[in-house]
């Protein structure tokens, strides 16, 4: 009894695979193409890039003395004028140190005619000697003694003048001192940072510290784009460059490349260059600093014949030449010559063809024979022989049960 019930499901087992086996090479895939048309339109090659915007001139307004912060007049995205008056420092200590140098140029001045008149009494002095000794009436010591007062008085006035003219530059020092706590606007702008407040004390000891920061003109911006190493050789002047910010981020600006710096920054073992780009902005909707995704054009081909890149990529295997190309040889191609296989009913034909320009997702071809909606191929994919769906081992199989996971359902 054991016995023939083990016979019993040997056979069973043997029928199973023999049907599944039978089903399984009928449901086997079959290739079918997918193809696309050959048109004409524009082809633009493009490098993305990320940037950040600033204005085309900045100036930072600095204070070149010391002292505390009276008075400020403008304050952020206020608009000024040249020569306008931004802040005021404490000018006690510099009046003072004026009022002082003033002083010591008046001494000085007193002590150079008091020099002069001595200069001029030691001149006489000297003149009644001469005469005296031209008639051998005076010695030959007071008549040397007669000359040595005189050019020592003519000495100490040299040196008087040369005190008034030290105390004039103090007191013109004192007077650039005391005009520096005035700080004026340097340009017409806008001003875009103020970094003190009122009571804070600056000290320009070492350098001078920036009190704003203005911007001349925002309506004309510029974006800093960093290009890598491998994209700048293709990158030039006057090349079309468009961007988008994400403050807005429905709207498209546009710029030119005025600039390639040739000074590399390097991060990270990656080299990048900055791309100036001119943005203008006479909505005043682009800020300074905003970070803008750029697309810099740097080559556009128009009304071209152009294949989708795919099919340039596409190399059929021998169950696709079996299937649709049985007597095709597949051309040698080298250099900018590529191979496109051409739908030509239902059998497809390989076709040389030059390359051109490209932008990733379309190539031009040059000097085809292809016309405009030509059918190219662009992929095979393995369909069910039915052509519904991508057949399975089980697809079909009246021995498999049509619960959870199988084709019943």
């Amino acid at each position: 009894m054991k016995r023939r019930t083990l016979v019993l499901l040997v056979l069973i087992a043997a029928a199973t695979i023999t049907v599944g086996a039978f089903y399984s090479r009928h449901g086997d895939a079959a290739e079918t193409l997918t193809t696309a048309a050959v048109s004409r339109g524009a082809i633009v090659s493009s490098v993305a890039t990320t940037g950040t915007l600033q204005p085309v001139t900045t100036v930072e307004v600095g204070a070149q003395v010391s002292g505390i912060v009276e008075v400020l007049n403008v304050d952020f995205n206020s608009i000024v004028h040249k020569g306008e008056v931004l802040a005021r420092l404490d000018q006690s200590t510099y009046a003072s140190a004026l009022e002082q140098a003033r002083a010591s140029l008046t001494g000085a001045q007193a002590d150079a005619d008091r020099l002069r008149v001595a200069k001029t009494e030691a001149d006489m002095a000297l003149t009644r000697a001469q005469d005296l000794a031209s008639k051998q009436l005076l010695p030959a010591e007071d008549l040397e003694t007669a000359v040595t007062d005189a050019r020592t008085a003519a000495a100490q006035v040299v040196g008087g003048d040369a005190k008034v003219q030290e105390a004039k530059s103090a007191v013109q020092s004192a007077e650039v001192n005391l005009a520096k706590t005035v700080i004026q606007s340097p340009i017409d702008g806008v001003v875009t940072a103020r970094n003190v407040d009122v009571g804070q004390t600056v000290s320009a000891s070492f350098s001078a510290p920036t009190l704003y920061v203005i911007a001349a003109d925002l309506a004309k911006m510029q974006l800093s784009a960093n290009v890598d190493e491998s994209d700048v050789g293709t990158i030039a002047n006057g090349q079309h460059v468009t961007f988008h910010v994400d403050a807005y981020p429905t709207e498209q600006f546009s710029g030119t490349v005025v600039q390639v710096r040739l000074n590399p920054t390097t991060v990270s073992n990656v080299v990048t260059y900055a791309a100036i780009i001119d943005a203008p902005n006479a909505e005043l909707k682009l800020k300074p600093g905003m970070t803008a995704t750029a697309s810099i054009e740097v080559a556009r081909r128009d009304n071209v014949l152009r294949v989708p890149a795919a099919a340039l990529r596409f190399k059929p295997d021998a169950t696709v030449l079996a299937e649709y190309a049985a007597n095709a040889a597949v051309p040698a191609t080298s250099g900018a010559t590529r191979t496109l296989w051409v739908m030509n009913g239902t059998a497809i034909a390989p076709v040389t063809v030059t390359t051109g320009a490209t932008d990733g997702t379309s190539t031009e071809v040059i000097g085809t024979p292809l016309p405009e909606g030509a059918l190219v191929v662009t992929r095979a994919a393995a369909a069910s022989a039915g052509g519904a769906k991508p057949a399975t081992a089980t697809a079909g199989n009246p021995l498999m049960p049509t619960g959870r996971g199988g084709p019943g359902r």
